[in-house]
């Protein structure tokens, strides 16, 4: 029974690429099948176009296209799913790939971290301990003759 036709890729809550934006491709696949394997199209290349997509934002667009430049022909994420036996499976596989890849890169740069100085405290400790380490490493030596 074929499930319902699905309003696009939800890739988290704030953006859901519409399935009109992507594109499939289909080829023949190597690995597991037997002889099957030489007449199913079972690998699947889902193309997305992140530099003229209408579900992005222009701070979402630019996020995208700069953290996934390597990734990109021409704005134009490519991303090719062959592990499975089925079709299906594949195209599952490369959407979850593709959600995944998008709600990475538009995840919120970290904040910079501030430098800090050590505290009084814990400069005063780190001294403590090296002079204790130098008297025990003194009583190992041979006492001095006079």
């Amino acid at each position: 029974m074929p499930s319902a036709p699905r309003p696009g890729l939800r890739v988290s809550a704030g953006l859901t690429i519409p399935e009109a934006e992507l594109s499939w491709r289909f080829s023949r696949s190597s690995g597991p099948g037997g002889q099957g394997v030489n007449t199913t199209d079972s690998r699947v290349q889902l193309v997305w176009d992140a530099a003229n997509s209408a579900a992005l934002s222009s701070t979402q667009r630019d996020r995208i296209l700069e953290r996934l430049r390597g990734r990109l022909v021409d704005g134009v994420l490519t991303i090719a799913a062959s592990e499975h036996r089925a079709q299906l499976r594949n195209r599952e596989a490369a959407r979850e790939r593709l959600a995944a890849l998008v709600a990475e890169a538009m995840r919120p740069p970290a904040p910079t971290r501030r430098a800090t100085k050590p505290s009084r405290g814990s400069k005063e400790r780190r001294l403590t301990a090296k002079h204790r380490r130098t008297d025990v490493k003194s009583l190992r030596r041979r006492p001095r003759e006079d």
